[in-house]
């Protein structure tokens, strides 16, 4: 009994190694495709620019695969270019190619989210009490700047300024990260992580049109509680909701919420995916999912995951969505 006990464990650690070993490989490859010398992630796909969320991505990998060097690098880059002193949020994009890098001054609240839960889970790992603090000034400025309460719902705006139209507010559902909401609530005990969480639930549930029954990428909520998919931007499922079940998924696996998101994928073969359907129209992209959105399919349908492997083909965001997915399957 003993021995098949002994032999039971020796499986569950080699498999355990053998999952690090791989996501490492593919961590190398990330680092090699995508973090420049001085801390810099390019997003390959969108003219090798820079931006919150990329740097929240990279760091959140770099935790997770135990790389403090490349950690450090990327948050002292990010805290050093991107910091706006006035609010102690980041500023979302940085463009090398221009004379002001930084042209736009606002934030994206999904970047300033991931890199607040990145430097969260590094202060963790490492015992840094300065990641934690500088983790908790994020949170409070993000509290502070850009949840509201708006038509009933404790509400996270998509960035501090341009989203509250008085009688509506634009929301981007796939900045609802939930497993991150969830460990600043469990740090902090604030009331407005929980609220969040049940009020983007909430929303979330009544995001539902077309024939695929799902959220558009940006949707409004006017004062009087209703929603509809935000007029300044395609009524589209597409590059941006694709994170909403992936977000789902990782804080839990069995949530109602990606049921719509699996009746839509299971319509069509896994290499026949389209990219994206527009909910007014039906219509769906001329052209099918790449590696990293099929990551996020994969996922949702609870198919065996593989390890991740980030390939010439993949650019900045496919090889993110692979390597967070596989991230989601660690918890």
């Amino acid at each position: 009994m003993l021995k098949r006990i002994f032999a039971a464990m020796v499986v569950m650690v080699s498999l355990l190694f053998s999952s690090f070993s791989q996501a490492s490989a593919a961590w190398d490859s990330y680092k090699a495709r995508f973090l420049m010398p001085d801390g810099r992630i390019v997003d390959t796909g969108n003219k090798s620019i820079s931006h919150t969320e990329g740097q929240g991505y990279a760091m959140l990998l770099a935790v997770a695969n135990n790389d403090r060097t490349a950690f450090d690098s990327m948050w002292n880059w990010t805290n050093n270019t991107l910091k706006n002193k006035d609010n102690g949020l980041y500023y979302w994009r940085y463009n090398p190619v221009e004379a002001d890098p930084i042209p736009d001054k606002n934030d994206a609240t999904d970047g300033d989210v991931l890199i607040a839960w990145a430097l969260l889970k590094a202060g963790q790992r490492w015992n840094i009490p300065a990641y934690l603090a500088a983790s908790d000034a994020i949170t409070q400025a993000v509290l502070k700047h850009t949840v509201i309460s708006f038509a009933g719902y404790r509400v996270m705006l998509p960035g501090a300024n341009g989203f509250n139209r008085n009688t509506y507010v634009n929301l981007n559902p796939s900045y609802f990260i939930f497993p991150a909401w969830q460990d600043f609530a469990n740090r902090s005990h604030l009331v407005a992580w929980r609220e969040l969480i049940k009020d983007a639930q909430t929303l979330l549930g009544k995001m539902a049109w077309g024939k695929a029954q799902l959220p558009t990428d940006w949707v409004a909520l006017s004062a009087d509680g209703k929603l509809s998919p935000a007029k300044e931007w395609p009524p589209r499922m597409s590059y941006d909701a694709i994170r909403i079940p992936l977000y789902v998924s990782w804080q839990d696996a069995q949530s109602p919420l990606l049921t719509p998101w699996r009746n839509w994928w299971q319509g069509f073969s896994r290499n026949q995916t389209p990219a994206w359907v527009n909910v007014t129209t039906n219509d769906t992209a001329p052209y099918n999912m790449n590696d990293g959105l099929l990551a996020v399919r994969d996922l949702t349908l609870g198919a065996t995951p593989a390890e991740p492997q980030i390939t010439a083909q993949d650019d900045y965001y496919s090889a993110s969505l692979k390597m967070l997915v596989w991230l989601a399957q660690q918890k």
